[in-house]
């Protein structure tokens, strides 16, 4: 395998992304390059992110477009297309990742699938707690201030299922082979506001013949929690996974390329 690219991202939120940076720096494994997807944050957070990049001992990229909604779709095409590494783990910039997280993605890789981690959650009320460094993850584990637990803990070996079913499906840990995100043309950026644009294209994934590896106990990410963001355009992006799983459609036309 010719490396692994990990895609970060992030929306006007810049203090986890010192925290993930710091986490992946001080990680079992480096990536062979980092890039931040910013769905167009302001002026003032671009400047703190990307002064965050300076310290990376990797090459590390920025990627960003003008605020008009939510159009993560978009923004993790840019990036998708600056990629280099036979393999790309995606990482939402309110996760926070375990040290061996890279290790793990890349040690359960495999031809044929994508690969989906898990994650636990932190209480939204611990949340700037631990960015400020007043508490770690471990403490708030043995205070049960962390739900979903047994997504928390590595394990001696990974537990994996083979899927291909929609459950689960989440875009905040993903590992996929670059060559089947370019066949499928990235993610569809018809999907704008919030939901689904990541069900889109493991469904097109699986449409293709892919599988998933469902890992526990390995690849683990631990949720910051937050207020839920705009579910309006739901009922519309919901309208088009419909569409995608009964057409069968592996390649959408509103992707990394056009038409």
């Amino acid at each position: 395998m010719k490396g692994v690219d990990l895609i970060i991202s992030t929306y006007n939120s810049p203090a986890p992304i010192d925290q993930i940076l710091s986490f992946i720096r001080k990680g079992s494994l480096l990536p062979t390059s980092i890039h931040i997807a910013d769905d167009g944050s302001s002026a003032d957070n671009q400047l703190i992110m990307k002064d965050y990049l300076k310290h990376c001992s990797v090459p590390s990229f920025y990627h960003w477009h003008e605020d008009e909604g939510f159009r993560k779709a978009k923004i993790l095409n840019t990036a998708i297309s600056e990629c280099q590494s036979d393999y790309i783990v995606f990482l939402d910039g309110d996760c926070l990742p375990h040290k061996h997280f890279v290790q793990d993605h890349l040690s359960v890789a495999q031809e044929g699938f994508f690969v989906q981690g898990r994650r636990c959650f932190i209480q939204e009320g611990q949340v700037q707690r631990l960015l400020d460094k007043k508490t770690t993850i471990l403490r708030l584990m043995l205070s049960g201030r962390v739900s979903g637990l047994l997504k928390s803990i590595r394990l001696p070996a990974p537990y994996i299922k083979h899927n291909k079913t929609m459950y689960g499906l989440l875009g905040c840990n993903l590992g996929v082979w670059r060559d089947s995100l370019i066949k499928i043309n990235g993610f569809d950026e018809d999907y704008e506001g919030w939901g689904r644009e990541d069900s889109d294209l493991c469904a097109r994934l699986y449409n293709t013949g892919i599988s998933r590896k469902m890992v526990y106990g390995r690849a683990l990410v631990y949720h910051l929690n937050h207020p839920e963001n705009d579910r309006g355009s739901l009922v519309r992006n919901d309208k088009l996974l419909k569409e995608v799983l009964s057409s069968g459609k592996t390649r959408c036309a509103n992707g990394i390329t056009k038409g």
